[in-house]
C-alpha cells in the first residue's frame, strides 16, 4: 500500500507570550511524532485537550509547517512551497465548527465554491456537487440556506464540499465535538460510507472513544508526545492506561474490564455491548 501521509521526527513550537505580548519562550506542542498512514486506511488520533492532537491535524493540511522534522502528503514534502498547493488538494480538512466553513448563503453554492477555486469547468462542478451532497445524504437539501440546518446537517454540508474537491484524504479535526448524539452518530455514518464508496483515507481527531472503534489504527496523544499505537482492540484492552490519560472509555469497555478482574473469562478490549452480551450468553 502507498503511503499517504507520513511524519518524520515532527516537531512544533509557538512562541508563548506575555501580556504585552513579548516573546517570554517557547512551547513544544508536538514533539519527536513519528507516524505513517496508508491509502484507504481509517486513523483516529485521540488525545485529551492540550495533548497535540489538533496541531497534528493541522500539519497535514500544510496550515501549519513543522519546526523540525519532516511532513510528507501524497509523497510531497511539507515545507515546500510549490507543493503547497498540491498537498491542500491531496488533504481536505473538517473543522469543529461548521458555521467556519460554510460561506454560501445556499447549500449547493457553498458545496461548490471550492471546486470552482480550484478551477474546474462549471459543468463537473455541478456533477461534483451532486454526487458530493448524495454521498452525505443533502441532496434534498441543495436550495436550502445552511443557517436553517441543524448542527449535524451542517458538518455534513461541510464535508461535502470537501469530497466536492476530491481530496485522497479527509482530515477530521473534532468534527462532532459541537454536536449532539445523533448529529454525531449521522457525521460518522457519513464519513464511513465515504470511505467504502471513495477509498479515501480518513484521519479522524476526538476525544470520544467510542468514535475510534472502526478505526484500522488508533493513535493517543498526550502532551505532544504518541504514547499509545494499535488497533482499537488493542488500545481499548488497556483500560487503566486510558483512565491515566484522562480519556473517556465507553462504559462497556470498563464494565468488561471490571467483570475480568474478578475473574470472569472474558477476553480484553471489548468494544461493544453486543460482544459482552455474546460473552456472557456463552459463560451462562
Amino acid at each position: 500500500m502507498e503511503r499517504m501521509v507520513q511524519t518524520e521526527d515532527l516537531v512544533f513550537e509557538y512562541a508563548k507570550r506575555d501580556e504585552e505580548g513579548n516573546v517570554i519562550g517557547t512551547q513544544r506542542a508536538i514533539d519527536q511524532v513519528s507516524l505513517e498512514v496508508a491509502e484507504g486506511q481509517f486513523i483516529a488520533i485521540l488525545g485529551h485537550n492540550g495533548s497535540g492532537k489538533s496541531t497534528l491535524a493541522k500539519h497535514i493540511n500544510a496550515i501549519l509547517v513543522p519546526s523540525e522534522g519532516t511532513v510528507w502528503v501524497g509523497g510531497r514534502n511539507t515545507r515546500d512551497a510549490d507543493e503547497l498547493w498540491n498537498v491542500r488538494q491531496s488533504a481536505g480538512m473538517v473543522f469543529q465548527n461548521p458555521d467556519n466553513q460554510i460561506i454560501g448563503t445556499v447549500v449547493e453554492e457553498d458545496v461548490g465554491f471550492g471546486p470552482e477555486n480550484l478551477g474546474v469547468p462549471t459543468d463537473e462542478i455541478w456533477k461534483r456537487v451532486e454526487e458530493s451532497l448524495k454521498a452525505v445524504g443533502m441532496f434534498s437539501y441543495r436550495h436550502h440556506s445552511p443557517n436553517k440546518l441543524s448542527g449535524g446537517q451542517k458538518q455534513r454540508v461541510a464535508i461535502a464540499g470537501v469530497i466536492a474537491m476530491r481530496p485522497k484524504c479527509i482530515v477530521l479535526d473534532e468534527p462532532t465535538a459541537m454536536l449532539d448524539p445523533n448529529g454525531r452518530k449521522e457525521v460518522l455514518r457519513t464519513v464511513e460510507e465515504l470511505r467504502r464508496q471513495e477509498k479515501v483515507t480518513v484521519i479522524l481527531i476526538t476525544h470520544y472513544m467510542e468514535e475510534v472503534i472502526d478505526a484500522d489504527r488508533v493513535f493517543v496523544m498526550d502532551h505532544g508526545h504518541v504514547v499509545m499505537d494499535g488497533t482499537p482492540r488493542e488500545i481499548f484492552s488497556q483500560v487503566d492506561t486510558l483512565k491515566e490519560y484522562r480519556l473517556d472509555v465507553p462504559q462497556v469497555t470498563i464494565l468488561a474490564d471490571e467483570l475480568r478482574k474478578r475473574g470472569l473469562d472474558i477476553p480484553a478490549g471489548i468494544l461493544r455491548k453486543e460482544e459482552l452480551v455474546e460473552v456472557l450468553c456463552r459463560l451462562g
